[in-house]
């Protein structure tokens, strides 16, 4: 059976980088964020329920989310936040669970869950998965200030709306400290995907 390994980091660490390597390599990626996005497609059960806590203005023309102005709300308020996520993360769990075991009755290599909130939401140092203990949790790390300034120039936002995104989450180097291994992604791309190359021929091996 595949290893599992359960991949984090913080906001614009670098973690989509590493997933994507991994996913070239071989390994089966379940990226929690895009089953986010797909739970919360027009029409969907968990779309009406966000809209019922937070307000129908949520909903664009199209009926789709408005996610900056959901973000706007949730990354303000840690009681919203908490609220939103007691909506989403049993429904994404779930589905992330059924892609695992599917994952798991195929020959792929590796399964990687690629959780934000991996960190956030474990347990004794979040060795749990949706369905069973990780073989290893793995951080994507880059330093605040190199967050601070990748945020800003991706989003194009200013360093408090960045600092004040950065920090709604656990600090980054409380993550660090807590992962089984660290990818450090505050170098070259050419040196995070040497590590990543490493990561993948470690766990990549078939457990009997």
């Amino acid at each position: 059976m595949a290893s599992v390994l359960g991949l984090s980091g913080g906001i614009a660490t670098g973690k989509s980088t590493v997933a994507r390597f991994l996913s070239a390599l071989g390994a089966s990626v379940i990226d929690a964020d895009a089953i986010v996005h797909e739970l919360q497609a027009p029409g969907t059960p968990l779309l009406d329920e966000i809209a019922e806590a937070f307000g129908s203005e949520l909903i664009d023309a199209e009926g789709g989310l408005d996610r900056n102005a959901l973000g706007a709300i949730v990354f303000s308020d840690p009681a919203a936040r908490k609220r939103l996520e007691a909506i989403v993360h049993p429904a994404v769990l779930a589905t992330m669970a059924d892609r695992v075991a599917s994952a798991q009755a195929t020959d792929t290599p590796l399964i990687v869950l690629d959780i934000p909130l991996l960190f956030e939401r474990g347990e004794n140092g979040s060795r749990r998965g949706p369905t069973s203990s990780f073989d290893a949790t793995v951080l994507v790390y880059a330093p605040e200030q190199l967050q601070i300034e990748r945020l800003m120039e991706r989003d194009g936002c200013d360093r408090e709306a960045a600092l004040q995104r950065i920090r709604a989450q656990m600090p980054i180097e409380s993550k660090k400290s807590m992962a089984d291994i660290v990818i450090d992604n505050s170098g070259s791309l050419e040196a995070t995907r040497n590590q990543t190359q490493m990561l993948f021929e470690r766990f990549s091996a078939v457990r009997p």
